[in-house]
């Protein structure tokens, strides 16, 4: 089977790239390992009732005229695949002993926020909030392809955002004397990116927290339909998703790559696909190795040469005869920490495996859309999240599997004591179905090597100049994947659709 474009996996920015070609007449083909389409972004189904999303939780970007919208509407899916928005006035609630903040929209009501709890410190906290935005600025103009007259109109904000290149998100709160709970607060919602403010990149944090500024979302119809979607579009014009296929082999003949050598996991039958050109949307290392990584270029190389982003712990909860609202829950999400300070916090956890007082995020999907059910009518679904290592995971796995799944309910039961003194009373009597992931279970089920939750890194060596990019150095053969673009729904909507622009020449976003 010879197609004009194989797509080797089937995450989000591989389904979004796959979707656009086969919309412009390509004849496309994806494999994925899993049973799933999706990736991080798949849905699966458990007891026949309760439906979960592997790992996301809200999104970012999806309004009228942002990337995700105006990626739906060449697809024409924007009439299907639409998205409610968080709440306005507090879309991120961040809470921690002694401090409550929620997160609005608007700048000028989070700096007066801000100084009810911090009196003394309102003119430093009233320049960072203005240096965020004038580092977003300057982020956009300075975004890939570069617009010459874009750059020239905010020069002032790209040398800016250039003069933090190298910074973490604590070097510049150390820069503006921010008191450390105001810190803690801006910063709590450090879970999705699973790095402290010393270790992450400020670049990723302004990307986020002014995204979800400018619009939160989720899914009408649940992230699983956002999936589907795509797919069909796929199918609908002629292009093929095999799912249970795992690539084994890439097919390289004068650094030209021809196609893939994939087993069927079903029936253990070998096949090869040919086709025009190769798009990787497995991790950009592992495929690497799979090629043999002296075949590329140094340049290349040394990209390739990067850090795998630390891994999570996850709980998936169904509640019975209890709403959630009641108890403060509702179209946000919320941020909990028992630290003052996250750096310790992540260390406790990450480093200690020590989560007597931990740090996590609470998400209610059964609460951010009335639209579509992913559970029984007379239920609801509270999940947490939070920071785990994969090494000590996957000793205890292989070691000793007792006291690997002592640990998980041990971090189980530590989350619920919090959850129980602070927000819901009595909650492991209304739990009725839960079940665990580790680092361990995201490298099992979602094909992440060391179990890494967003690709590279998400530090400063990772997020400037000489991140890894679409480009290969072998023909016919480019990288679709977190790591080589952007961690998160909407960047990888914008790597697939990016990557769609430069091959096919037809350009959605702006140039």
């Amino acid at each position: 089977m010879k197609v004009d474009y194989l797509i080797a996996g089937s995450g989000l920015s591989a389904l979004v790239f796959a979707a656009l070609m086969a919309k412009s007449g390509k004849k496309v083909l994806v494999l994925e390992a899993h049973e799933y389409p999706g990736g991080f972004g798949h849905t699966f189904e458990l007891a026949n009732k309760y439906k979960f999303n592997a790992q996301l939780h809200y999104v970012w970007d999806c309004g009228e005229g942002q990337t995700v919208n105006r990626i739906l509407k060449k697809l024409t899916l924007d009439k299907e695949v639409t998205f409610e928005r968080y709440k306005i006035d507090g879309f991120d609630h961040m809470r921690m002993p002694g401090y409550s903040l929620d997160i609005p929209s608007d700048n000028g009501e989070l700096i007066k926020r801000l100084a009810v709890l911090f009196p003394d410190d309102t003119g430093n906290i009233t320049k960072f909030i203005l240096e965020i935005q004038k580092a977003r600025e300057g982020l956009r103009s300075l975004t890939s392809p570069i617009n010459p007259l874009k750059l020239i109109k905010n020069f002032n904000g790209a040398f800016c955002a250039l003069s933090y290149l190298n910074s973490t998100l604590q070097d510049v709160f150390d820069k503006f004397k921010l008191p450390q709970a105001a810190q803690t607060l801006l910063a709590l919602q450090w879970a999705d990116f699973l790095l402290p403010p010393n270790q992450l990149s400020f670049y990723a944090w302004v990307i986020l927290f002014t995204g979800y500024q400018q619009g939160a979302f989720y899914p009408t119809k649940h992230f699983e339909h956002v999936i589907n979607s795509l797919v069909k579009v796929i199918e609908e014009n002629e292009g093929k998703v095999f799912v249970n296929y795992e690539v084994t082999d890439f097919l390289v003949s004068n650094k030209t790559v021809n196609g893939v050598r994939a087993i069927n996991k079903i029936t253990h039958e070998s096949h090869e696909f040919i086709a025009e050109t190769v798009i990787c949307n497995i991790d950009p290392k592992k495929a690497a190795s799979m090629i043999g990584i002296n075949k590329f270029s140094k340049s290349v190389q040394k990209q390739l040469n990067y850090d795998y982003s630390p891994s999570n712990f996850m709980t998936y909860c169904v509640v019975k005869d209890i709403d959630l609202r009641d108890y403060g829950f509702g179209h946000w999400n919320t941020f909990h920490s028992g630290h003052c300070d996250l750096n310790e916090a992540f260390y406790q956890m990450y480093e200690n495996h020590n989560f007597s007082n931990p740090s996590f995020a609470i998400t209610t999907p059964t609460l951010l859309t009335e639209h579509e059910r992913d559970c029984p009518e007379d239920c609801q679904i509270i999940e947490f999240l939070t920071v785990a290592n994969y090494d000590y995971f996957k000793k205890l796995q292989d070691s000793d599997k007792k006291a690997y799944r002592q640990k998980k309910q041990e971090i189980f039961d530590q989350i619920l004591d919090v959850m129980e003194k602070n927000y819901i009373p009595n909650l492991r009597k209304h739990i009725i179905f839960q079940i665990t992931g580790s680092p361990t279970t995201n490298e099992r089920f979602c094909w992440c090597p060391q179990g890494n939750s967003y690709g590279s890194n998400l530090t400063p060596e990772n997020m400037g100049i000489g991140r890894l990019s679409y480009k290969t150095s072998l023909n016919n053969f480019y990288f679709c994947n977190a790591s080589s673009g952007y961690p998160g729904f909407a960047p990888t909507f914008w790597t697939g659709a990016m990557l769609y622009q430069r091959l096919a020449n037809d350009w959605i976003l702006s140039a």
